[in-house]
């Protein structure tokens, strides 16, 4: 069974052997053994730690194969950006410059450095390895984080956000940061992008444009790819665009991804799914697909199943098996995303 869980202690080589998978651009899992394991600590107490609101927590989840151990894929949560660490974005905009006696009107795309996501709860590191990339392992993967979000509201920030990994080549460069590189920061796209993994963002403040960016004045080949989404991202960003995440003009200080942004309350998953009441057993009644979690922190379980619904649709009906993986007992809550 392919069952999602809380990150432990253990799965320190397999998130390795992700971030080694997961290339350039995935800024969330840099390739340092000491930050990945700092990670999965940080993980581990926010899942174990009561809080009456969001701060720094980050919740580092995994798919497991049940049936050979093998962790497979990663997504996360952050409760809140920008609280501790700085959380740049530039914010796209338009500047007019108008002569009425010449009848002269210019509209000029700008960008700007910018913290208007301080506080938001951001959707993150989320990496399937490419044998599990069927039966609807990446829908799992990415939408059970919504019926975490709606189980606990509390522990995020009202806002969420999602920034969607940019245009780079095999060899990890960006046509946009190469304008970067070559006029401000004199250091590669994957070193820039390794140091921002690293929690190492003075340099940012430092070295980046202090007044907004004239985008006409940048590379044809810079300019074509802000706000454009990395070819193996994209269906990322169509599940999340069938949530009601939408691009509101912010995209990544590197690589001018777009980030997509949405109310937690408004995110059509969050507002789906329902709890149910669990039974076990094999009574006759219809059967129906669901993305099913439990209510839980420590011992969170999400996983796909098929289940049954009783008429008035306030139980379901759970196999010995399942309710084992899923770590719920008769009687407990369980949250279901029917399909």
């Amino acid at each position: 069974m392919i069952v999602i869980r809380p990150i432990c202690s253990q799965d320190l080589d397999a998130l390795m052997r992700i971030a080694e998978a997961s290339g350039h651009g995935f800024t969330s899992l840099p390739l340092n053994r000491e930050l990945l394991e700092r990670k999965i600590r940080r993980s581990e107490a926010s899942f174990s730690t009561e809080v009456a609101g969001p701060h720094d927590e980050g919740y580092l989840m995994v798919m497991e194969d049940t049936e050979t151990g093998e962790v497979v894929g990663t997504s996360a949560i952050e409760a809140a950006v920008g609280l501790v660490d700085a959380f740049y974005h530039y914010r796209v905009g338009t500047e007019v410059y108008h002569s009425e006696k010449l009848g002269v009107r210019n509209e000029v795309e700008t960008l700007t450095m910018c913290h208007d996501y301080t506080g938001a709860a951001e959707l993150c590191t989320l990496f399937l390895d490419k044998n599990y990339r069927h039966s609807g392992n990446g829908r799992l993967l990415s939408k059970h984080r919504f019926l975490f979000l709606a189980q606990h509201p509390h522990r995020f920030g009202e806002r969420v956000i999602a920034e969607m990994r940019g245009v780079c080549d095999e060899h990890g460069q960006s046509p946009f940061y190469d304008w970067l590189q070559k006029h401000f920061f004199s250091i590669d796209f994957p070193y820039a992008d390794y140091l921002s993994g690293m929690g190492e963002k003075s340099f940012m403040a430092e070295l980046m444009p202090r007044n907004p960016i004239y985008t006409c004045l940048l590379s044809p080949e810079a300019q074509e790819v802000i706000s454009r989404v990395h070819p193996n991202t994209r269906p990322a960003l169509k599940l999340l665009e069938a949530e009601g995440l939408r691009y509101r003009g912010y995209v990544d200080i590197f690589d001018a991804g777009p980030t997509v942004e949405c109310q937690l309350t408004d995110i059509v998953s969050v507002r789906n799914s329902q709890l149910y009441t669990v039974q076990i057993g094999e009574p006759v009644i219809d059967r129906v697909q669901a993305i099913a979690a439990n209510t839980k922190l420590v011992d969170y379980r999400a996983a796909n199943l098929e289940v049954g619904l009783d008429d008035g649709e306030t139980a379901v009906w759970l196999s010995e098996a399942q309710a084992q993986a899923l770590k719920v007992e008769a009687g407990e809550p369980l949250r279901l995303l029917i399909s």
